[in-house]
């Protein structure tokens, strides 16, 4: 999708004799007019929502609500939040898990332990542990294993009484500390603002409780309460992050000059935004480079690109 996207700007700044757009600049513009549209999709949302509550919408193929949600729940993450010390904890970032947030959705907390321990050996995709009693400790299909020692986590999809069968790989040495969490306990978190944690605490009758827990929210850390909150794995939360960057990428110069597109480099990335957004994309690229054009040109352009090569196939 980028280097058509590419292909296109590049063929309209020619057209208008603007110049010439380098691979630098086009993934900067790119960058920014994914995020535009990004984010244009909530304000969207927001309007059918309302059409939809004053039924000025339709349902099924026309239900353009849900298109959107459809739309918003690529970028949905449910990841445990990186634990910081006692009951404080990193918000979704680049450096915890991957990726920064743009909306915090729910937050969800685990506290009832079903077993704990160490892993005694390394199976791909398996915790195991000679000593462990896994199948009369409680444990169910779904439940969550936290490797504490590297800080990683899998759902458990199979049990045997000295191992359980995971959805991903994440004892990789011995000894490495583990804790199985119950899924089915899990509780809902309300966030409150800061002054009204302090008002909350100050009664025993008020205070969270790990029935109905709270948290705050400041800056990059999230504080969970009650403090028995306090672990890696505990906190879950699910969240909408931003789109990664796109960047389109090459590796060598053809014989007319230009760079030749490598989706193979280790630093390609495609727009993570739908297929139907590509003309919105065009138009915000040009924007940015300082070109006025309207979408018909663009529809125009793209059926004349495919009736040449219908012509020349």
């Amino acid at each position: 999708m980028i280097n058509e996207i590419r292909n296109t700007v590049l063929a309209i700044i020619n057209k208008n004799n603007n110049g010439y757009m380098t691979p630098e600049e086009f993934n900067l513009f790119a960058e920014q007019a994914q995020l535009e549209v990004f984010e244009s999709y909530f304000f969207d949302l927001n309007k059918w929502i309302i059409k939809k509550n004053q039924r000025a919408s339709n349902s099924g193929y026309a239900d353009i609500t849900q298109q959107y949600e459809e739309v918003i729940d690529i970028f949905s993450e449910t990841k445990p939040l990186k634990h910081k010390a006692g009951n404080l904890f990193f918000t979704p970032s680049l450096a915890t898990t991957q990726d920064d947030w743009f909306t915090l959705n729910r937050l969800t907390a685990y506290e009832t332990l079903l077993t704990s321990g160490a892993n005694t050996g390394v199976v791909v995709d398996n915790l195991v542990d000679a000593g462990a009693t896994f199948t009369t400790d409680g444990i169910s299909i779904g439940d969550i294993v936290v490797n504490i020692t590297t800080e990683k986590y899998a759902y458990v999809i199979d049990i045997a009484a000295t191992s359980l069968t995971l959805t991903d790989d994440i004892f990789l040495a011995t000894p490495e500390n583990y804790k199985v969490l119950k899924a089915a306990d899990a509780r809902d978190i309300e966030r409150v603002s800061q002054g009204k944690i302090i008002k909350l605490n100050a009664s025993n009758l008020t205070s969270p409780t790990s029935s109905y827990p709270a948290y705050t929210l400041q800056e990059d850390l999230v504080s969970a309460y009650p403090l028995s909150i306090n672990s890696y794995g505990e906190l879950f939360c699910q969240y909408v992050r931003y789109p990664a960057k796109p960047n389109w990428t090459y590796n060598a110069i053809g014989p007319d000059g230009d760079p030749v597109f490598d989706n193979t480099n280790i630093d390609y990335r495609d727009f993570e935004l739908p297929l139907d957004d590509s003309i919105e994309l065009i138009i915000k690229i040009c924007s940015y480079a300082g070109i006025s054009i309207r979408e018909p040109e663009i529809v125009q352009f793209e059926q004349n690109q495919q009736q040449q090569q219908m012509i020349q196939g």
